[in-house]
């Protein structure tokens, strides 16, 4: 079957609603196509995009309109709503376009990692029931492509497009039958719009549901929060296939009018950050902390030129999420900015955000969103977005201000559970309430503090040490680029405490130094039995630590005493 790539948006529009199933209703509330269209028909002459190694701009009608036309080439492949389309794509146009018609043919998107190994993309097709595959460039014919159908997408942005008016033009295939539907998942619903796999870093992967209703209220959440709008621009630092990037820097942008560069070969670069900054306009960014120390080691490695600060000093503020931030990263970063820093709490099973610091002060009268605020406050988080926020104890009961316990969170962003598993959703979920496994504290004005993962306390003889408090402490040695701290067994306290470091090149501290640096700023309990050193650490593919296979990769190798 042969899609026409010329479909104008009324054909298009007029062959999806013949498509249309009586459960797939239009009621069902904004998809991300709706929230999109809303903010181009404001502005539809603006740069939504900036793609490339050109970094050249698609206009906001642009995009939509070859939105329509891949939509409309999606139907004419015999795709009908309600149907999982997988997505495998880099950070690129093809990515933000094949999102946005898959949205507007009423179809279920499941975002792959283009990293994943064959047969794990293979797996996550299946038991979503996909019946193709998007990818970003021609299929793979060597074997080693997943057993679903590939159909390849192509955006292109040059005088070579085949679009009669313009040069942008979008084009999908060769395309094949799309694959029989073998399977859908228990629990699927009509309204549902986007199927997420959870990361896997502490088990295996779940399917997470996000509906039409959970994404639009996360994103105009987001973009209340920190007053997103036409004015705004951004650069896509973290991966569109996980919630960081594609809920807060993705679709927040694009559903309040703002532009999001996408860097050249679809992903994150920080030899080239300043000048897709510079290239955009850059308001503001958002990254996980690993990136942001990434950013700062180049800026150090660098001079620090006048019109490079300038250029700098322009950012309205820097998000940081899905992992702790500590005092020295803040602090760096609101130096070499001038800029705000805001904290943010976010996890897939609540749509992405859950809270974050503000940019002009917490709720109860502090200013968490200057550096030295934030830097006092380990952990801090801020106020919630949108969720209702509860600490529980290990007996059910919801704890005062200022206790720690499990953070559970309950509202419209948060999902109902998880596809496909009955035993896991209901293990997480209790009584509309998702159990986080965080552990944290609520200040008297709501202000939450996270104090680490249930799973990851080590036992040091009955005293429970949270690995982020001593990675906290170790972050701020000058020697010490990374850390990553983790229990391993011991024969007379269960557990003891480990740590690996990654040091700077230049200032490698000796062991005796590190011990002696954590003697000041934790309890003796809590302080490292061993250090290693690492020329790296190992990572998630959205950038936070992977504490799995920290322990698995360094847990088995000698350690170096200092008990």
């Amino acid at each position: 079957m042969t899609p026409n790539p010329t479909n104008s948006g009324q054909a298009v529009t007029h062959q999806i609603e013949a498509y249309r199933s009586p459960e797939t209703p239009a009621s069902r509330g904004p998809r991300i196509a709706d929230l999109v269209e809303a903010a181009a028909a404001g502005v539809p002459e603006a740069p939504a995009l900036i793609v490339a190694a050109e970094r050249t701009p698609i206009a906001y009608r642009d995009m939509v309109r070859l939105a329509d036309d891949l939509a409309g080439q999606l139907v004419a492949a015999g795709l009908r709503p309600g149907d999982r389309v997988a997505l495998r794509a880099g950070s690129n146009a093809e990515f933000v376009i094949a999102l946005l018609a898959a949205s507007r043919a009423h179809l279920v998107v499941v975002p792959l990692d283009p990293a994943l190994p064959v047969h794990e993309q293979g797996a996550r097709c299946q038991a979503a029931g996909a019946r193709a595959l998007l990818v970003d460039g021609a299929a793979r014919d060597d074997g080693e492509e997943p057993s679903i159908r590939s159909w390849p997408v192509a955006v292109r942005v040059g005088p070579d497009g085949s679009a009669a008016d313009s040069p942008l033009s979008v084009h999908l295939g060769p395309v094949t039958e799309p694959h029989p539907v073998t399977s859908t998942p228990d629990g699927l619903r009509a309204d549902d719009a986007m199927i997420m796999f959870t990361g896997g870093t502490t088990g295996s992967p779940k399917m997470v549901p996000w509906t039409h209703a959970n994404i639009a209220t996360s994103v105009r959440a987001i973009i209340a929060e920190y007053r997103l709008g036409p004015q705004d621009a951004t650069v896509a630092v973290m991966p569109l296939y996980h919630g960081h990037g594609l809920i807060a820097a993705l679709l927040s942008t694009l559903a309040s009018g703002g532009a999001v560069l996408l860097p050249a070969g679809g992903r994150f670069s920080a030899r080239t950050f300043a000048d897709d900054m510079d290239a955009v306009g850059a308001t503001w960014y958002t990254a996980v902390p690993t990136i942001h120390q990434i950013l700062l080691e180049r800026l150090r490695s660098e001079s620090g030129s006048e019109p490079a600060r300038a250029k700098r000093a322009s950012l309205r503020f820097i998000r940081s999420c899905s992992a702790p931030l500590t005092a020295e990263t803040v602090l760096a970063l609101q130096r070499e900015f001038s800029a705000p820093v805001l904290s943010a709490f976010g996890m897939t099973e609540a749509t992405h955000q859950v809270t974050t610091t503000g940019i002009e002060g917490s709720r109860d009268g502090a200013n968490p969103a200057s550096g030295a605020s934030l830097a006092l406050s380990p952990g801090l988080v801020g106020h919630s977005t949108g969720p209702q926020v509860a600490i529980v104890g290990s007996d059910g009961v919801t704890q005062p201000a200022g206790a720690i316990g499990e953070i559970w969170l309950r509202g419209a962003t948060v999902v109902r559970g998880y596809l496909g598993d009955p035993a896991i959703t209901a293990a997480n979920f209790t009584n509309g309430w998702l159990r986080t496994g965080d552990l944290g504290t609520l200040s008297k004005a709501g202000e939450l503090s996270i104090r680490g993962r249930i799973k990851e306390l080590i036992n040091r003889g009955g005293e429970k040490i949270s690995p982020e408090r001593v990675e906290g402490a170790l972050a701020g040695h000058p020697g010490v680029m990374e850390v990553a701290v983790f229990g391993v067994p011991d024969p007379i306290y269960g557990e003891s405490v480990a740590a690996v470091i990654v040091p700077r090149a230049a200032a490698s501290p000796t062991l005796e130094e590190l011990q002696e640096f954590c003697r000041d700023r934790l309890a003796a309990f809590e302080i490292p039995a061993s250090f290693q050193e690492a020329g790296e650490l190992p990572h998630t593919a959205k950038g936070s630590l992977d504490r799995r296979a920290v322990a698995e990769l360094f847990g088995r190798q000698p350690q170096q005493s200092h008990s």
